[in-house]
């Protein structure tokens, strides 16, 4: 439980984010993954509809992916942070990984993205959100756990 509630924050902490991000620089939002749920789909053989009614399942379910990465992310930090209790630097920087490695390993397996093709930018622009997720999913769990502190 410690670790949904982690993941909802620190999901939560990342979007705030990536919304400040596309409003100050007039960008557009990601279309990764509506891409990758196009792919699985096509992979999976489910018939998503046709124009106006898939684009908008595509961008249901790819956002819905996002939040069972935040989730899935946090609970495998749990899982290990129930064990060796992690100092607030080596959690927040596991937590961090664990979200970039779990939204961006599977777009880059079906290939809708590439992080080798990524300019510099492109790079802040994804590891800051995952930074703000990881930040605010640490000290959500560490709230849960009644550990304020951080410990060790």
């Amino acid at each position: 439980m410690r670790g949904l509630i982690a993941g909802a924050a620190g999901t939560s902490a990342l979007n705030v984010v990536t919304y400040l991000d596309m409003a100050i620089r007039a960008r557009a939002a990601s279309s990764t993954p509506q891409q990758a749920v196009e792919k699985m789909a096509g992979l999976a053989d489910v018939d998503l509809g046709e124009g106006e009614r898939a684009d908008n399942r595509k961008e249901a379910l790819g956002s819905l992916l996002g939040y069972a990465t935040g989730a899935g992310a946090a609970l495998c930090y749990g899982l290990a942070a129930a064990r060796c209790r992690p100092s607030w630097p080596v959690g927040v920087l596991a937590l961090t990984a664990l979200a970039m490695v779990g939204s961006n390993a599977p777009l880059a397996m079906l290939g809708t993205t590439d992080p080798r093709s990524w300019s510099a930018t492109d790079w802040i622009s994804d590891a800051v959100p995952h930074l703000a997720y990881g930040v605010t999913a640490y000290a959500a769990y560490r709230l849960t756990t009644g550990d304020h502190y951080g410990g060790r």
